[in-house]
């Protein structure tokens, strides 16, 4: 165990100082806790917040800001009949049409309701305040639509702020499913894990305390230290406090009910199990803060937020569950594992379980175990070959909203870009604008250049605006290419500065962002995870070995994934940010298991040799980390239920990969290539230069191991040099360990 280990804080295991840690908590939570709920307030769910942050189209929605004292945003009614409109049908938009003059924003007229050539459709567009009652506004609008439709007539409110409305709303209702969800599935697995009808409320009430610390921590960092907080970020965020949370909390009551059996004071073994544990729960949150906050390298900005908003979460899960869940274990005492109460110098109570079957049998071919583990992980990544990357406005929800059908109503008898309109900004001085409007014009996939709407000064030039109409539907990839073609004619413009902006070029903007931060961010995130690797294990072989490991597994969890997409949950692609999403979620997570894993191994190579050391490690972590890893893919794969596909993506992507690590990679690829490398594996290490068991331990023979028992040391995890430490702690407390328990 390293040396800085002994020194980490223990005084939630102390006598005293458990009273002390939990007022703390409470004095914290009752000053502070109104600032939980405020996490909504410093959301950013602006237009820029989910585009890169220094892209053409985000440039633009700056611009645009300068023309109005409020922001614009349209809404469009749309009425289509198979058999063509009547009489009636018109005379029912034209009557809409006077009453939505009432919801246009302050000094917009709204335009001539504008018919369909082939005579089956007509548009009405509403020019709408972009403040807090666009959500009334649209709702209004659709009211009025609905309301008294001939009997044949087909009516939609689709545009841009129906589309804003109908996202807003899954991510209203984003939080509270979540986290309802979420909690429930942790504690019925928490109960089939523990089997106590008490245990289990612990790990869920510490992690309450982080969930409640980790909202006032982030309100705080947005509030004044400019931390990026979006809606999709502060839905996740609670899923993965409550995940990561409960998996700290599954390895330190494990080792907590192992020390119960060495010590007679619940307080000594509590301070033991900190000590012990907690290296790799340090290193665990560590590592996953670290990898997450690389994300602050990408483009994105929504991908900014998602990495750091999860650092502050993870560190805040880490906080809670070394310092709240031991002071409230200790204090309620040994009658919280009922009925399966731990006593002092009882033998474990051990469970048939196939983690020593596993060992043995890993241990007799470990070559054959690697060479068969990676065959299975290889084939799943071989199926991640053809994944088609990107969606569409229509594919983004798993149920279309009605935003939109009526896009789809509009592409069907419009140029399809005739209700989302690309954006331009450009300067107007002497001919310049009108030199704008002609390159736009003379693009191929335009179907028509507008007037322009408002000047203004800036900088000492004039800017003006003007929409372009294009042929395609705004999230095609017809319309992407025109976007790119319409930008190379206005850029060619001497002296203009013209850019573009609208959905379309947001869309081709964020795709190509996601492309350069897969390339950028993840050897950053590599990288990072290495370095602490070689810190904890002490080794240079292991950790490389390990982050391989990960990687494999990422690319047979996107292989997985792609098959379910495909041809289970039917979608239509994979979205442009899953991928990196998905590929800094389960590096993070999932060398957490092997981290876990490995310094256990470390722990027992010490006493027992390399080859005996992987199997007792093995052994030893098996079902702890089993259901930490079934925890945690549970609650992302709460995910999979939203209406919103790249959440569901990222949830599905995520889970499958952490059962993989969990059952594949942890349980046999790392201890098959441990063994079958050797010692080398602890390159350049001490250990590297040992071989055989260590001397005055006792031999486990491989029918024990089978047989699934464990001998001394091995299956509580104690090590020589620990002993020696804790012995002068269990000394002085010898006058009082004789009624410390009787609980």
């Amino acid at each position: 165990m390293p040396a800085w280990s002994k020194r980490l804080p223990v005084l939630p295991g102390s006598r005293r100082a458990k009273w002390a840690v939990l007022a703390a908590w409470l004095i914290l939570l009752v000053a502070l806790g109104p600032l939980a709920g405020k996490v909504g307030d410093v959301e950013d769910d602006g237009p820029n917040a989910f585009l890169p942050g220094n892209s053409e189209s985000a440039q633009v929605n700056t611009e645009l800001e300068k023309f109005r004292a409020d922001e614009l945003t349209a809404a469009v009614a749309v009425y289509t009949r198979d058999g063509g409109l009547t009489a009636a049908d018109r005379a029912k938009a034209e009557a809409d049409r006077e009453r939505f003059a009432e919801f246009a924003a302050e000094g917009r007229r709204l335009p001539p309701t504008e018919p369909a050539t082939d005579g089956r459709a007509l548009i009405t567009t509403i020019p709408l305040a972009g403040d807090d009652d666009l959500g009334d506004d649209v709702d209004a609008v659709r009211k009025i639509t609905a309301a008294d439709a001939p009997a044949g007539l087909t009516t939609e409110v689709g545009g841009p702020a129906a589309s804003l409305i109908d996202s807003v709303e899954v991510f209203d209702s984003l939080d509270s499913t979540l986290m309802i969800i979420t909690g429930v599935v942790v504690a019925v697995l928490l109960l089939i894990t523990y089997r106590s009808p008490v245990l289990w409320l612990f790990p869920l009430l510490a992690v309450g305390f982080a969930a409640v610390l980790t909202q006032i921590t982030t309100y705080l960092l947005a509030k004044h230290a400019g931390l990026p907080v979006d809606p999709q970020s502060a839905g996740i965020l609670m899923v993965l406090v409550f995940g990561v949370g409960t998996d700290y909390a599954l390895l330190l009551i494990a080792r907590y009910r192992e020390e119960l059996h060495q010590h007679r004071d619940r307080h000594q073994a509590m301070r033991v199990a900190l000590r012990r544990c907690g290296p790799a729960v340090l290193a665990s949150a560590g590592t996953i803060a670290v990898g997450l906050a690389c994300l602050a390298f990408a483009d994105v900005n929504s991908s900014r937020s998602l990495g750091l908003v999860g650092a502050v979460g993870v560190c805040c899960a880490f906080l809670a569950m070394v310092t709240v869940l031991p002071a409230l274990l200790v204090i309620a005492g040994r009658w919280v594992f009922w009925p399966f109460v731990p006593r002092h110098g009882a033998a474990p109570r051990r469970d048939r379980t196939p983690w020593a079957a596993i060992a043995a049998a890993v241990a007799r071919r470990p070559r054959r175990a690697w060479l068969a583990s990676l065959g299975v992980t290889g084939a799943l990544a071989a199926c991640a070959f053809g994944i088609s990357l990107g969606l569409d406005q229509a594919e983004m929800f798993q149920d279309e909203p009605e935003s939109v059908v009526a896009q789809e109503r509009i592409a069907a008898h419009y140029p399809s870009g005739a209700s989302d309109p690309a954006d331009v900004v450009t300067r107007a001085d002497g001919d310049r604008l009108a030199k704008v409007r002609a390159a736009a014009d003379g693009v191929p996939g335009v179907a028509g250049v507008g007037q322009p709407q408002d000047t203004v000064r800036s900088g000492g030039h004039t800017l003006a605006t003007f929409s372009v109409v294009l042929k395609d539907a705004p999230d095609s990839e017809a319309a992407k290419d025109t976007v790119a073609a319409l930008r190379t004619a206005v850029h060619a413009v001497d002296g203009a500065h013209a850019r573009v902006g609208g959905t379309t070029a947001q869309t081709l903007d964020t795709q190509r962002a996601a492309d350069r931060d897969l390339t950028v961010v993840i050897p950053i995130v590599l990288l990072v995870v290495l370095a602490v690797l070689v810190w904890l294990l002490r080794a240079l072989t292991a950790p490389l070995l390990l982050l391989a490991t990960v990687v494999v597994s990422y690319f047979a969890a996107l292989g997985a994934s792609h098959l379910l997409f495909e041809y289970v949950l039917d979608f239509a692609a994979m979205d442009w940010s899953t991928p990196l999403m998905g590929f800094v979620f389960l590096v993070a997570l999932g060398i957490d298991y092997n981290i876990f894993l490995m310094t256990r191994v470390r722990e027992e190579t010490v006493r027992l040799g390399h080859a005996r050391g992987v199997i007792a490690g093995l052994v030893g972590t098996g079902g702890v980390i089993t259901s930490a890893g079934v925890v945690l893919a549970a609650t992302f794969a709460v995910f999979a239920v939203l209406p919103l596909v790249t959440m569901a993506q990222l949830g599905v992507l995520v889970g499958v990969g952490v059962l993989l690590d969990t059952f594949l990679v942890r349980t046999v690829l790392v201890p098959a290539l441990t063994l079958s490398i050797g010692p080398a594996v602890w390159w350049p290490g001490a250990l590297s230069r040992t071989t055989g068991t260590a001397a005055g331990t006792t031999v486990v023979t491989a029918a024990e191991l089978s047989a699934g028992t464990t001998v001394g040391a091995a299956a509580t995890g104690t090590t020589a040099g620990t002993e020696r430490g804790a012995a002068k702690d269990t000394a002085a407390s010898t006058t009082t360990a004789h009624r410390d328990d009787r609980g």
